[in-house]
């Protein structure tokens, strides 16, 4: 890995409860200090640079933690060696570079991106549910649980969406909240802040996407997420799915969580997965690790990742990080501008 900041203590809380399943051979740490800290920490050994490492050791992939001016040089280099790269979002830090960057190593250099939204267990519950025609054909979905291309990513994956160009329409609204926990804990005093909120519409032809969405919603104990999927025959709204069995008969269940340890259980403290119904819609593939559920989806592109290498299919390539980034960097500028904005294909885009 390289990288050894607060987003890559995710990875190492994973490998941690997750021993049999994935090692780490080496970290990047630039700064002595904060290496020899790290590796005392994790008890794993760093380098100061990508070489150093490279010379003690032969992983199977690098993951990519570093802010995104840096990832497009490392991306290339380390294609260049020819080892796959497992980059976090996003890959690049704006439009110019996405384009700059996918041209350069082009399609077939083995690049993924951590994009983990989209494996937490209710959403890829809702979407394995959006995907399986019960909703009949989706033709909305309205999400407000990330930002920018972690909630365009999910978005993309309710709707069925891939590179289609979109017509965005947005705007943004700031009003004052309690300031509640964040990084660094829960708050010392009670103290008033501006939370800003962005929202907006992007149409992809007969199919609509409404972005909506709050940074304080991430920690936050007041400020809930909100998804409502819409297909001719059903939809999903929060955690209640409601569908025709046929045009007579209306059936409505909850998704609804399962985890060990709970009520006197004492197979140890995990999570299960997600029923509706008498069916399974999400199985948890990492039982009995004791994860977050944002762990257990990064620990799933992990675990992708390691299938990818293997010959196994592409999860979330640089295309579609590509083209998630270049969404939210349009929604972004629709609400600043207040414009209709138009999109266009770019160089990553499949015909």
């Amino acid at each position: 890995m390289v990288g050894g900041g607060w987003r890559a203590a995710f990875f190492m809380r994973i490998v941690q409860a997750l021993p049999d399943r994935f090692e780490v051979c080496g970290v990047v740490v630039r700064n002595e200090e904060k290496g020899r800290a790290f590796e005392e920490q994790w008890r794993v050994p760093t380098f100061r640079t990508t070489e150093d490492l490279l010379k003690a050791a032969s992983p199977s992939y690098v993951v990519l933690s570093v802010p995104m001016a840096q990832t497009p040089a490392l991306i290339k280099q380390f294609v260049h060696e020819g080892i796959p790269v497992l980059t976090e979002t996003p890959p690049a830090a704006d439009l110019e570079q996405l384009n700059q960057l996918y041209q350069d190593i082009g399609p077939a250099a083995k690049v993924q991106v951590a994009e983990q939204y989209a494996f937490q267990p209710l959403h890829a519950a809702r979407i394995a549910i959006a995907q399986s025609g019960m909703l009949g054909t989706v033709s909305q979905a309205q999400v407000s649980v990330a930002h920018d291309y972690h909630g365009i990513s999910i978005m993309r994956s309710l709707l069925g969406i891939r590179f289609e160009d979109a017509r965005i329409r947005g705007y943004s609204f700031a009003s004052p909240i309690v300031s509640g926990p964040n990084r660094e804990g829960a708050p010392v005093e009670e103290k008033t802040s501006i939370s800003k909120q962005v929202i907006a519409h992007l149409e992809f032809g007969d199919k609509l996407g409404v972005f909506d969405f709050t940074r304080d919603q991430y920690f936050s104990w007041i400020r809930s997420e909100r998804v409502l999927v819409r297909g001719d025959k059903g939809e999903i709204s929060n955690k209640r799915v409601a569908y025709l069995q046929d045009f007579q008969t209306p059936i409505e269940m909850e998704l609804r969580r399962l985890n060990a340890g709970e009520y006197g259980n004492l197979e140890g403290y995990y999570h299960k997965g997600i029923l509706a119904g008498d069916k399974w819609v999400y199985r948890n593939p990492f039982q009995p690790g004791r994860l977050t559920d944002d762990e257990i989806a990064i620990a799933t592109c992990l675990q992708k990742m390691g299938e990818y290498v293997q010959g196994g299919p592409s999860f979330y390539s640089l295309a579609e990080a590509a083209q998630d980034h270049y969404l939210g960097m349009m929604v972004t500028l629709a609400a600043d501008s207040g414009e209709t904005i138009q999109t266009s294909k770019q160089s990553w885009a499949s015909v």
